[in-house]
């Protein structure tokens, strides 16, 4: 009875401490979490209570399971699982407080900036999403080296992998040096503010927004919702428009291909109309002007300004639906058409053309009256 008896108080005493103590610092922190609005700290650690109270049990668990009497014939295997889950559990316990803290100091930060440069704010949060992510590496790396070590074959062969350590990590750095070389290029984004979580960016003529950036490659979202995946030394390589790159103002650009008697001074004036009914437009500049001409239409160019990527869109198909309508409407004459007008012919010394008088057919086989420059045949 008592062989009974001792692993159950043990055990199960073990796992009631474990409850109990891990309640009562969830009470805790949800009570300082109520008090301190300012902060997301508390609320943040209270994710952390599963590896929390995993830690408290493999410990309890660890250091009385030799009064349990517990699987005697297997204690070495007990004692060396129970040690496993405790490394692993810390490990994740230590990721979880160390997330909590980046996340409540990121927080703050960007609070207290963002009105001020957003640019900043998007350089420290890729910084410290990638901090996370080598934090993590390093501390699984840590912990999985723990754990084997637990294992006395592998302390006995640690004088040999010792020594044959440069000759693996030469032979891994050819193997991996793809990978090696994103990791360097994704030290080199973070903290080289090349590109940043949030900017505008056209890669490969793709326009999208930069969603994740990795140690290894980097994610664009398209303005239609794809999703690009690249590999992060694509960015140190080769050239990319990074539209918020410094200040995220932008000036965009409109074209419209016209009929040579548009008015031109009366759509300058309706662009300024268009532009102060526009809430996307920032009040910085506007202008329009005539940039090119064909024999049958001129080219008609607005330039409008915009707080960033985002408005700058909206400005541009804004003034470009509104300016179309308006001469559809006011003034038709000014749209691009095809002239279907006969072409008048080169007039001859005496005045009349220098083909014979009367009617010819026309391609169609429609007659077609011949014209004359000057007086008229009556008139002759």
């Amino acid at each position: 009875m008592e062989n009974l008896l001792r692993p159950l108080i043990v055990v199960g005493g073990s796992v009631v401490l474990t409850l109990v103590i891990g309640w009562a610092t969830d009470f805790l922190l949800r009570k300082a979490d109520d008090r301190h609005h300012d902060t997301p700290l508390w609320g943040l650690l209270r994710r952390a209570r599963i590896p929390y109270q995993l830690v408290l049990c493999a410990a309890l668990l660890r250091g009385s399971y030799d009064e349990a009497d517990l699987l005697r014939s297997n204690e070495e295997a007990v004692g060396r699982v129970l040690t496993l889950v405790l490394i692993g559990s810390t490990a994740w316990l230590v990721i979880r407080i160390a997330a909590a803290i980046v996340e409540t100091s990121y927080s703050r930060y960007a609070h207290g900036r963002a009105h001020r440069d957003p640019a900043r704010v998007r350089r420290v949060r890729t910084q410290v999403t990638l901090i996370m992510r080598v934090v993590s590496a390093i501390v699984g790396v840590v912990a999985a080296a723990s754990m084997l070590l637990t294992f006395p074959a592998f302390r006995a062969a640690g004088a040999s992998l010792l020594a044959s350590a440069g000759i693996l990590g030469i032979v891994a750095g050819v193997a991996a040096q793809s990978t090696l070389s994103n990791m360097f290029a994704g030290f080199q984004i973070a903290f080289g503010d090349m590109v940043r979580i949030g900017d505008t960016v056209v890669v490969d003529g793709e326009w999208g927004t930069v969603e994740e950036i990795t140690l290894t490659f980097l994610a664009v979202r398209t303005w239609d919702e794809r999703r690009i995946t690249m590999p992060v030394s694509y960015f140190t390589s080769k050239p990319f428009e990074n539209w918020s790159r410094g200040t995220p103002q932008m000036t965009g650009i409109v074209f419209w291909h016209v009929d040579h008697t548009a008015p031109v001074d009366a759509m300058r004036e309706k662009l300024r109309d268009i532009l102060r009914e526009c809430p996307a437009w920032d009040g910085r500049a506007y202008d329009l002007s005539v940039t090119d001409t064909t024999p049958s239409t001129m080219q008609v160019r607005a330039l409008v300004t915009a707080k960033d990527a985002d408005d700058i869109w909206t400005v541009r198909v804004a003034v470009r639906e509104q300016m179309i309508r308006w001469l559809a409407d006011e003034h038709p004459y000014a749209l691009p058409r095809v002239n279907t007008a006969d072409a008048v012919l080169r007039p001859s010394r005496n005045g009349l053309h220098p083909s014979h008088d009367g009617e010819r057919p026309s391609p169609d086989g429609v007659p077609v009256q011949r014209r004359y420059h000057g007086s008229s045949r009556s008139d002759r």
